[in-house]
């Protein structure tokens, strides 16, 4: 008998053409091709043989499609025109976009109600899974255990122990910024940092005071908390050399803090970094790079939380081995000119 007739060769070849050339339904093909166990052996060859005939490829997405799949996750933020949400979406981006994932954003503002409203949107359109990015690295609430898609947390982490939560390291941050200050020679450091109600505030000074008590030193004074603005940098600093004018060296909470702190610095007759190193955290372009000096600062590597978190979301999906808990990522320095040995 003669074999039915394959497509032309203008013509891609669909399921539908094996099917037909393996004189099987176009059901038992595409069990056949995903691996499904329902099919014969010898039923299976047949189907591989007419495909591999036809030059047939399946259609990735088609191929998700029947495995239950429908290629597509959410990202939900609460921090779509803030300051760390932004990079972390484009590092979670990144890695989908390598997969060839579609990707449903959406932006809460903060708003328990109206993120829950984005839930079930992005359920109704079967995603594959979620990551919820926060605005700060408190813990958040969790979105819960009765999801029917795989969820991980970014920078703000879950407040439930069995959610996978992926942020960045600020308790090393804070050590690895006193460890390049006393590398450049410093002894005499400072800190003046944001609001305490902030984690990152908190734990960044633990992490600092830590550092340097390994080097057998403490900070001058306490830690100084207060706002997340050039304008505390400014009125701390006044403060901190009038209690401590042999300072040498000022560890600041964000980027804007050590911009006022400079700006007093600079008043009072100090150079930066010649007489007193200041360095921040962030590394906000913006500011880094109109500083003068230009500004040492503390990368949290954000866009690499949201490739990790990306990436663990894909492992989820495929059904790898479950993780949970709070997972860290490290930080590093990117040294400038405000920092620098002393002579």
């Amino acid at each position: 008998m003669t074999p039915a007739a394959g497509p032309s060769r203008s013509h891609t070849a669909t399921l539908t053409d094996v099917a037909r050339l393996a004189g099987v339904s176009v059901a038992t093909a595409s069990k056949a091709l995903n691996g499904r166990s329902q099919v014969r052996a010898e039923t299976r060859q047949r189907v591989v043989e007419a495909a591999e005939r036809l030059s047939f490829r399946p259609n990735q997405l088609a191929r998700g499609l029947l495995a239950g799949r429908t290629g597509t996750v959410g990202l939900l933020t609460s921090d779509l025109e803030g300051r760390f949400g932004i990079p972390i979406l484009m590092g979670a981006e990144d890695a989908f976009g390598a997969g060839e994932v579609a990707v449903f954003l959406c932006d809460a503002r903060g708003d328990s109600i109206r993120e829950q409203h984005h839930v079930r949107a992005l359920l109704g359109r079967r995603v594959d899974g979620l990551i919820v990015v926060g605005s700060r690295t408190d813990p958040r609430p969790s979105l819960g255990r009765e999801l029917p898609v795989p969820v991980v947390y970014a920078y703000a982490p879950s407040d439930d122990p069995a959610d996978l939560s992926i942020v960045p390291d600020n308790v090393d941050a804070g050590r690895i910024a006193v460890q390049h200050l006393l590398t450049c020679g410093r002894t005499r450091i400072a800190h003046i940092t944001g609001d305490p109600g902030y984690l990152a505030a908190r734990d960044r000074a633990d992490g600092a005071r830590a550092a340097l008590a390994d080097a057998g030193l403490a900070l001058v004074d306490e830690p100084r908390f207060g706002a997340w603005s050039e304008g505390w940098g400014r009125a701390a600093t006044a403060l901190l050399l009038d209690r401590h004018p042999d300072v040498d060296a000022v560890l600041c909470g964000s980027d804007q803090i050590a911009r006022g702190v400079m700006d007093v610095l600079r008043e009072r007759g100090q150079r930066v970094p010649e007489d007193v190193a200041v360095m921040g955290f962030d590394n906000w372009q913006v500011l880094t790079s109109g500083s003068r000096p230009l500004l040492t600062s503390v990368d949290m590597n954000l866009e690499q939380v949201g490739r990790a978190a990306a990436q663990a979301l894909f492992g989820a999906i495929a059904g790898g081995a479950p993780r949970s808990g709070v997972e860290t990522l490290p930080c590093r320095v990117v040294i400038r000119g405000s920092t620098a040995p002393l002579s």
